[in-house]
C-alpha cells in the first residue's frame, strides 16, 4: 500500500476531464452518469458539478446524499501505467449564484446559455470521505 496524499493525486487528476458520478436510485440500484470536472484541478476532496435541477440525479441526491465518482486516465500509449481512482462522499446540492461563479468556466455556457443565471441549473458538490487509487502496481486507499 502506498501513502500517496491529495497534493500529488491531485496532480494525477488535473489531466482527467470526466469521471463517472454514481447515485443511488430509489429502487435501490446504482445509476452513473458522466460528468465534467470543469477544470478543477487542485483537488482538496471537493469536486464540483453542474447539471439541471430537474433531472434524476438531483432526485436520487435528494433522496440520498451518497454517491461515488470513478476517475480513469490510460497513458499506456508512453509505457506508462494509467491511474484508476474511486471516490466515496456525500453530495451536496448548492443554488447559491455566488458559488456557481467560483467554479464556473466558459465551457459551461455551451450548456446552460445564460451562464450563472441560467434558470434551473444546480452545482453539486462532492465531498470525499474515502479514496481508493490505483496508478500501476502503486495503490492506496486515503480517509478523509
Amino acid at each position: 500500500m502506498s501513502s500517496m496524499d491529495l497534493k500529488p493525486l491531485s496532480k494525477k487528476l488535473a489531466d482527467i476531464d470526466f469521471t463517472m458520478l454514481q447515485t443511488h436510485t430509489d429502487n435501490g440500484q446504482i445509476a452513473g452518469r458522466p460528468m465534467s470536472n470543469n477544470g478543477e484541478v487542485e483537488y482538496q476532496g471537493d469536486s464540483y458539478y453542474f447539471t439541471w435541477h430537474q433531472s434524476r440525479m438531483v432526485q436520487d441526491i435528494q433522496r440520498d446524499p451518497r454517491v461515488a465518482l470513478c476517475f480513469q486516465a490510460n497513458t499506456g500509449l508512453l509505457g506508462k501505467p494509467g491511474i484508476m481512482v474511486h471516490v466515496e462522499g456525500n453530495a451536496e446540492l448548492i443554488n447559491d449564484k455566488a458559488a456557481f461563479s467560483q467554479h464556473w468556466n466558459a465551457e459551461l455556457d455551451r450548456w446552460f446559455k445564460d451562464g450563472v443565471d441560467t434558470p434551473g441549473v444546480v452545482m453539486i458538490k462532492v465531498h470525499a470521505a474515502r479514496i481508493n487509487y490505483w496508478d500501476g502496481e502503486d495503490n492506496g486507499e486515503m480517509v478523509l
